[in-house]
């Protein structure tokens, strides 16, 4: 059985995916001196309750750069107690290095619960890293990043007047999103190009749905594209349909291309229908202690024929699910190397709204493969064609193995 603590875990490119494009705990009552509005625990306490690494540390020094700025600079108006006091906090977050482990304001915050719940305000782009860059996992379909030319793989080189290089993932989210109507301009790199484009879109309300199921040439076709809030309901009732249909079936095409992931219990629960028992993840702390995630219900599509899409737009709990029906030869896969993220973050709500996502361990496939930045390499290559996309090379060939 899954504990609750795993359902604050999320297993996606980031909550903030930015589809501009978890709950957790509180932290524990302090006595506090406010300066400016903001709360802040004494500096002894601090270190009494810290770790021995911390001891050698004096936090004179931040007071001491706090109290200067206050006296000393120029342009009054700029000094927010509030937004200095968040940014002290993200930059010691930050200073980890991992894309992934983020404070977030109380608007962040907000944001992020809201792009899991599959409403928001943005231009549609989920966003990750790779190779140290800033890139676009996936356009949503319909949206007005797909409608202004945005890809998969795009390198976003500036956002607005500012570079992206040495940027974090939270600040390219702030600069990105913002309200319907509005625009930004993104300086982008598209793959295989030299040449960088800029190009402007303009914000709008955007609704995902998780789960949209059709039938073609005798199969069905479910696409997953999130594993967020209403997956679950989602989900069952198009396995409602699909089991409606009985032998007249010959197969399914479960397409998790450009899907960025989500909770970690959603993957669980997903590839549950499919597989009869065993681990479906192995999640792996920084000690070496390994913990499995079995399946945990009896699925109504154990002996349906299946072949999974995949590309460089799916990531984390996708490539759970997917990893789980290679490792089990429940399905092939088809498509493009997938995108490679192999960690879990804990979701966490702090004082006054405001959130941390935690980089908690790595997650490995049933065999113990970490896929963190190989990906999964599909079982029948396959690319989409540039020149021509109305056609579907990928959908035809996953039709075609279930013949």
């Amino acid at each position: 059985m899954i504990n609750l603590k795993t359902i604050r875990n999320l297993i996606f490119i980031l909550a903030l995916s930015v589809l501009c494009l978890g709950i957790g705990y509180n932290l524990g009552k302090k006595d506090t001196a406010k300066i400016g509005g903001v709360s802040f625990s004494p500096s002894a306490q601090t270190i009494q309750q810290s770790n021995q690494n911390t001891q050698n540390l004096d936090f004179a020094l931040f007071w001491k750069v706090w109290e200067t700025l206050k006296i000393t600079y120029f342009d009054k108006t700029k000094l927010d107690p509030t937004q200095m006091y968040y940014g002290a906090i993200s930059g010691m977050v930050s200073a980890l290095g991992d894309p992934y482990t983020t404070f977030l304001t109380p608007s962040q915050n907000k944001d992020s619960k809201e792009e899991l719940g599959g409403l928001f305000e943005g231009i549609g782009a989920q966003l990750g890293f790779k190779d140290k860059r800033i890139v676009v996992v996936a356009p949503l379909k319909d949206t007005p990043a797909e409608k202004a030319g945005i890809k998969a793989g795009d390198w976003i080189v500036k956002i607005g007047d500012k570079e992206t290089t040495n940027m974090n993932l939270q600040e390219a989210v702030n600069l990105i999103r913002g309200p319907k109507g509005t625009k930004v301009k993104l300086t982008i790199l598209h793959e295989k190009e030299t040449k960088t484009q800029e190009i402007e879109v303009s914000r709008d309300t955007i609704f995902v749905k998780s789960v949209e199921l059709s039938f073609k040439n005798n199969a069905a076709v479910l696409k997953l594209s999130r594993f967020g809030d209403s997956t679950n309901d989602e989900w069952d009732k198009a396995v409602t349909e699909i089991v409606s249909k009985g032998s007249s079936l010959k197969g399914l095409v479960l397409d998790l291309r450009n899907n960025p992931g989500g909770y970690l219990t959603g993957s669980v629960y997903i590839a549950s229908e499919f597989i009869k028992s065993g681990p479906v993840v192995i999640q792996e702390d920084g000690n070496g202690k390994k913990q499995n995630y079995a399946v945990n219900r009896i699925g109504r599509l154990l002996n349906i024929p299946i072949v999974v899409l995949i590309n460089q737009g799916s990531a984390s709990a996708s490539e759970i699910v997917a990893g789980a029906l290679v490792d089990y030869k429940r399905a092939k896969t088809v498509g493009e190397k997938s995108f490679g993220k192999g960690t879990i973050q804990d979701a966490q709500d702090l004082d006054n709204g405001a959130g941390l996502h935690v980089t908690i361990a790595k997650w490995l496939t049933p065999q113990e493969r970490w896929i963190n930045s190989t990906g999964i390499e599909p079982d029948y290559p396959v690319a989409m064609d540039e020149k021509d996309q109305t056609k579907d090379p990928q959908l035809e060939k996953a039709l075609d193995l279930l013949k």
